[in-house]
C-alpha cells in the first residue's frame, strides 16, 4: 500500500507527498504552545492545528521535525550568565562510533530539567568528537544522534536520563553499547517506512523530553549513566510500515528508570487489532481520499494511505500502544476543499476487527460526548449561543467544511422572532432582550447536495431559559439514524430495512418522555408512522431511484422538545 506521513500542511490534510530520506532528525526540549500556535523546535517551525474540529484535533507532526510533550522556553541569555563560578560545573562530552574510534558525525543535545541549570538547552559539536561545556549545577537530560561513517548505513541513539551535576564531569557517549530496535510486523514483504523513538523523564516537578525520527530500519538505541528514580523514565518507539494487505503501526511504551537499550518485538498476526476504514463516495464523484493513523496518547508521528472512493484501507496495530486516533480526508472539487473526520480514541484488541465508515449517508445532527467536550448549545447572560454539526456522516464524524447549499438558523422568545442567521450550518448567536424567562424555539436547517443527491436536515428545539451568571448547557438533544448503507449511501429497493435509532443529549436514556418516529417515501408529502422496538425501526424501502426521509418528535422529562427532519436521508437501488 502506498502512504504518505501525516503532515502538518495549511489545510490540514494527509494527503501531502513528503519523501523519507530516512536520516533521522530530532529535536529536544523545544516549546508547545498549544493549539493553533506555532510549534517551535530547532529551527523549524510546524503549522499547528488551528481551528476547532469537533470531536477533538488529532497532534500532527511533520516528518520534518518533532515536538516534545513538555513547554519549555529557553531564555534570552545563557543560564551561565546569571550563575557565579562556584555553581557551575565542566561537563566534557567524548563521542566514539562503532569501531571505538572518535566520531564527528553526531547531534548532542543537552537540557536542564531541575537545579539551576533547568533552563539550560544546549546542542554542542566539536569535529574532534569531544566537547566541553560550562554549566550550572543540576538534573540534565542528554541525547545523542551518531551517524554511521565510511559509506555504513544506520543510526545510533544514545539517550542519559539521569544527569547530576555537581562536580566536573565526564561522559562518553558510545554507539558500540547500542543494541538494536527491531520491530517488525508479521508480513514478510512489508516496507519499513519511518520510526519515532521519544524519552520523558521528569524530576523536581519538571518534565522534559527527547526524540528522534527515524527509519523504520537501521536503528540502534542505548541507555546511558545511572538508572533514574523508578517510575519517572517513559520510553516508547512507534514504527510504521507499508505492505500489500495492510499498513501497520507498532508501537510500544514502557514506565521504568532508565531509557530503552535495543527492543526486539516480532508481533504475530493474532497479537494485532485490525481497524478497518471504509471510504464512501454518496455523489459518485470517484477520486482518492487519504486514510490516517496515529497513536492516541503521547508525542508521536503517524501514517498516511490514500484510499480510491468507494473503497477501503486496513491499519494493523499493536494493542500495547493503547488506543489509536484515525482521520479520514475526502478529496476536494473544484467548488469545495477536502472535507476531513476524525475518530479519535479507536480501542485497539488483539485478534478482534473494527469497522470505521467514512462520509456516508445520513447526514445528521450529532453531539459530541467525549468528556469535556463544548455543549452544542449555551445561554450566557443575555447571549445565546448554538453550535450543533447538523451534517455529521452515518457513523456520527463532523466535517471539518461541510458542504452545504445553504443554512439558517432562527431563534423566537415566547412566538416573536429574535433573530436569522445565515451561514455554517447549526452555529449561531443571539443577544437577547430580555432576562426575563421564557420559552425559546430554535429552528437550524442545512440544505445539502443537488439534483438526486440533494437532502435537507432540519432541527426544531423548544425549552425555557432565563439569564444566566455563568454559561450554562441548554437543553439540545438529536437523533441519530445510522441504517446499514452501501458505500455510495443506498439501501436495497423493496427490501425491508432496519434502522437503528439512538438519541444523544439530555434526552439520551431515561432522560426521553416520549420518542416517535416517522417515514417517508415521497419526499415528505406523506408520513408513516414507524415504532421504536428495541432500539430501531423498520423501513420498507421504496423503489429503485427513490429516497427515504426520516423523521423524529422527542420530548424529555422536563418538556423540552425536538423535531428533526432529514429529507431524502438515504436512497435506494
Amino acid at each position: 500500500m502506498n502512504e504518505t506521513p501525516t503532515t502538518g500542511s495549511p489545510v490540514r490534510s494527509r494527503g501531502s507527498k513528503i519523501q523519507n530520506t530516512g536520516s533521522p532528525i530530532q529535536n529536544t526540549g523545544s516549546t508547545v504552545q498549544g493549539t493553533g500556535s506555532t510549534i517551535q523546535g530547532h529551527g523549524s517551525k510546524i503549522p499547528a492545528h488551528g481551528s476547532r474540529i469537533r470531536p477533538t484535533t488529532l497532534r500532527t507532526l511533520a516528518l520534518t521535525a518533532v515536538l516534545t510533550a513538555t513547554a519549555f522556553t529557553a531564555p534570552p541569555t545563557t543560564a551561565l550568565a546569571s550563575a557565579s563560578q562556584d555553581q557551575t560545573v565542566t561537563l566534557t562530552i567524548r563521542h566514539l562510533d562503532r569501531t571505538g574510534a572518535a566520531a564527528s558525525a553526531y547531534t548532542t543535545h543537552v537540557t536542564g530539567v531541575s537545579g539551576p541549570g533547568a533552563a539550560v538547552k544546549e546542542q554542542p559539536h566539536d569535529p574532534s568528537g569531544t566537547v566541553t561545556l560550562r554549566l550550572p549545577k543540576g538534573r540534565y537530560l542528554l541525547d545523542s544522534t551518531l551517524e554511521a561513517e565510511s559509506g555504513a548505513s544506520g543510526t545510533d541513539w544514545i539517550v542519559q536520563p539521569r544527569l547530576d551535576l555537581d562536580h566536573d564531569t565526564a561522559v562518553t557517549v558510545d554507539a558500540r553499547t547500542t543494541a538494536p530496535v527491531d520491530v517488525r510486523p508479521p508480513e514478510a514483504g512489508a516496507r519499513p517506512r519511518h520510526a519515532l523513538s521519544y524519552v520523558e523523564v521528569s524530576h523536581g516537578g519538571a518534565t522534559r523530553s527527547a526524540n528522534l525520527i527515524s527509519s523504520s530500519a537501521g536503528l540502534r538505541v542505548a541507555h546511558l549513566g545511572p538508572a533514574a528514580e523508578p517510575g519517572t523514565v517513559k520510553a516508547w518507539v512507534d514504527s510504521y510500515w507499508s505492505g500489500e494487505r495492510a499498513d501497520y503501526g507498532l508501537g510500544y511504551r514502557f514506565t521504568s528508570d532508565r531509557a530503552l537499550t535495543g527492543l526486539v518485538r516480532r508481533p504475530a498476526p493474532a497479537d494485532l487489532a485490525a481497524l478497518r476504514v471504509r471510504a464512501a463516495d454518496r455523489t459518485g464523484a470517484g477520486g482518492t481520499g487519504v486514510a490516517a493513523l496515529q497513536p492516541a496518547e503521547g508525542t508521536s508521528v503517524g501514517l498516511s494511505t490514500p484510499v480510491a472512493r468507494p473503497g477501503g484501507a486496513t491499519f494493523l496495530v499493536t494493542p500495547e500502544r493503547g488506543r489509536w486516533d484515525l482521520e479520514y480526508t475526502a478529496p476536494g472539487t473544484p467548488e469545495t476543499p477536502p472535507n476531513r473526520y476524525e475518530e479519535p480514541g479507536v480501542a485497539a484488541r488483539a485478534g478482534a476487527t473494527t469497522l470505521h465508515t467514512f462520509d456516508n449517508a445520513v447526514l445528521g445532527p450529532a453531539l459530541d460526548r467525549a468528556p469535556g467536550a463544548a455543549p452544542a448549545g449555551v445561554r450566557d447572560g443575555d447571549r445565546l449561543a448554538l453550535d450543533v454539526p447538523l451534517l455529521a456522516d452515518g457513523d456520527g464524524h463532523v466535517p471539518s467544511t461541510p458542504a452545504f447549499r445553504s443554512a439558517t438558523t432562527t431563534l423566537h422568545r415566547d412566538g416573536v422572532l429574535v433573530g436569522t442567521h445565515r451561514g455554517a450550518p447549526g452555529r449561531a448567536s443571539f443577544t437577547l432582550a430580555s432576562p426575563e424567562r421564557a420559552r425559546y424555539r430554535l429552528t437550524a436547517t442545512a440544505l445539502h447536495g443537488t439534483g438526486t443527491h440533494a437532502g435537507r436536515a432540519t432541527a426544531v428545539w423548544t425549552f425555557g431559559s432565563a439569564a444566566t451568571t455563568t454559561p450554562t448547557e441548554l437543553p439540545l438533544s438529536v437523533v441519530r439514524f445510522t441504517p446499514p448503507l452501501d458505500l455510495d449511501g443506498t439501501a436495497p429497493a423493496g427490501a425491508g430495512l432496519r434502522v437503528p435509532v439512538t438519541v444523544q443529549g439530555p434526552a439520551a436514556g431515561a432522560g426521553a418522555r416520549s420518542l416517535r418516529v416517522r417515514v417517508s417515501t415521497d419526499g415528505g408529502a406523506t408520513w408513516t408512522d414507524a415504532p421504536v422496538v428495541d432500539g430501531s425501526v423498520l423501513v420498507r424501502n421504496p423503489a429503485a431511484g427513490r429516497t427515504v426521509s426520516l423523521r423524529a418528535t422527542l420530548t424529555d422529562t422536563l418538556g423540552n422538545t425536538l423535531d428533526q427532519t432529514l429529507g431524502h436521508a438515504y436512497r435506494t437501488r
